[in-house]
């Protein structure tokens, strides 16, 4: 554990509204999802109008480029529905165009390092992205907003420029150097060469993010379809192909977002609605399954607790590891959203989206503005495994938005940011609002370890010597203080929707600078 000079009791309490509430990463967008749900749309016309304005707030995690999960509880069925637009490699992929050094690799997978980080960044990163396709599709089935007024937004943020606060700094900085190897990118990012800073008065500086903002006027106008085989599309495929990308209009063209009733597991008296597929969604039922025969909840969590979790989360993981992707799928730091809304009548939505890697490939398209995905790093580069390199396939992602049905009939959205770190934060979010019954605002304060796979515990700082010991008898430990950067934890925002008050509470991420409540 580093030890600091000073330290900080930080609180950020949950927010409560009888018109419904939306939880973010980021201001801006929470605001968008809030004024959606006041002017009379429902948690998904909230949760798109959200999921598209953090591309324009917060482009370094999410975006046009990306893909991602949507789970939806509406208020008027019984069902829950995943609707999944994740990412796909390329119909034309060559895996042969990842050969590997013999080195280790510099990704966040622990994968052996492939020439010229070919599967990283770069055009040959770049996998078919399904955002769009997903966002269009929930829009379409559950939405009562048109497809254009939930982009608006988005196209206004974009138009009046990223603000480049501090924090935008940090992300910006801590990806500079491979920032500046793509023309987009360096143009947008790195004026003159380095990151923007907020001086030490006034306002902060904005940056136009290539031709985003036009991008999203034409999305508005002419409808999701336009991404996949319009004027969107062509100019994809154009720049693409310009870079030396596999990504084509083929590819784009025979794309579709999915919808099926989620999968649903009991824990407890709860029902859990869970991510389906190549998701972290079987590994939460797999955990809830362990904890079920191994923790005995008391009033509070204690170090039998942590070690319960520690435990349950050991071997989720090696059985994850083991039957849906290689062993060494180390993901401890990806570039990910998550949000969850709740509206007036008890419609909950919790969407997670991706880039995969901060900024993904850090390749942004000429035409469009479009920061791209790196989804290929995605996969192992070594052959023959069960998540190895090949074209049209889907990778296993650690995306896990999930929704809890209580036996009194609340719904809890639940869902987090982090990589490898999103299982273990929303398995123990989950725990205590299921076991100990705790309130939103108190689950989203207490303190998690992260046990993402390895022999190793991330303990948070705050958790008692008692408990620290208890877990060090069993585990290497690694003590962390929970910070803003670097985070050693991931970054969940949860919503609940109470039907006794027809009030929603909104809990977002307390640690982050940016990740706020809005609501209606």
């Amino acid at each position: 554990m580093t030890e600091r000079p000073e330290r900080w009791v930080v609180c950020k309490p949950a927010v409560s509204s009888h018109g419904g509430v939306v939880a973010t990463q980021h201001q801006a967008a929470s605001e968008v999802g809030a004024r959606v749900l006041a002017e009379g749309g429902n948690a998904v016309d909230a949760a798109i109008a959200a999921s598209l304005a953090l591309a324009a707030v917060e482009p370094w995690m999410s975006g046009l480029g990306g893909g991602g999960y949507m789970l939806v509880r509406p208020a008027g069925e019984a069902r829950t529905y995943a609707v999944s637009f994740g990412m796909v490699a390329a119909a034309t992929l060559n895996p042969a165009d990842y050969p590997l050094t013999g080195e280790v690799g510099a990704d966040l997978f622990g994968w052996p390092a492939v020439l010229e980080d070919r599967n990283m960044r770069g055009p040959l990163a770049v996998a078919v992205p399904g955002q769009v396709a997903g966002l269009g599709l929930a829009c379409e089935r559950f939405g009562t907003w048109s497809w254009a007024d939930l982009v608006a937004p988005a196209s206004e943020l974009a138009e009046r420029g990223m603000e480049v606060d501090w924090h935008a700094t940090v992300a910006i900085a801590a990806s500079a150097p491979e920032l500046a190897s793509d023309t987009g990118c360096a143009a947008a990012y790195l004026a003159d060469g380095f990151p923007l800073a907020a001086p030490w008065t006034g306002d902060a500086p904005r940056i136009r993010l290539g031709r985003l903002a036009d991008t999203l006027r034409q999305l508005a106008e002419a409808g999701p379809t336009d991404f996949y085989t319009g004027e969107i599309a062509q100019a994809i495929c154009a720049d693409m192909a310009a870079l030396g990308g596999r990504l084509s209009a083929a590819d784009l063209a025979v794309y579709e977002a999915q919808i099926e009733e989620a999968p649903v597991t009991g824990y407890r008296d709860a029902r859990i609605g869970t991510a389906p597929g190549l998701t972290a969604g079987p590994t939460l039922a797999d955990v809830l399954d362990r904890l079920t025969t191994s923790l005995d909840p008391g009033e509070a969590p204690d170090g039998d607790t942590y070690l319960a979790y520690a435990e349950a989360l050991q071997a989720a993981y090696a059985e994850r590891l083991r039957g849906m992707g290689a062993g060494t799928d180390a993901d401890r730091a990806s570039c990910t959203s998550h949000l969850g809304a709740a509206d007036r009548d008890g419609s909950v939505v919790a969407l997670t989206q991706t880039l995969l890697s901060p900024f993904g490939a850090k390749v942004m398209l000429p035409q469009t503005g479009i920061l791209m995905n790196n989804g290929i790093m995605w996969f192992d580069p070594r052959p023959g495994g069960p998540n190895s390199i090949a074209p049209g396939k889907r990778p296993l992602s650690n995306m896990c938005p999930t929704i809890v049905e209580f036996a009194d009939g609340r719904r809890a959205a639940l869902g987090a940011s982090g990589g490898r770190r999103i299982l273990p934060a929303v398995a123990q979010l989950l725990s205590f609002l299921v076991d100990f019954g705790m309130s939103l605002d108190d689950a989203a304060h207490c303190a998690r370890i992260n046990m993402d796979g390895s022999d190793v515990v991330e303990a948070d700082a705050r958790l008692p010597a008692e408990t620290l010991a208890l877990l060090e008898a069993r585990f290497a430990l690694s003590v962390h203080q929970h910070g803003v950067h670097p985070s050693a934890y991931a970054c969940p925002n949860a919503v609940v929707w109470e039907p006794d008050s027809g009030s929603a509470t909104g809990a977002a991420h307390v640690m982050s600078p940016n990740a706020s409540v809005g609501a209606s």
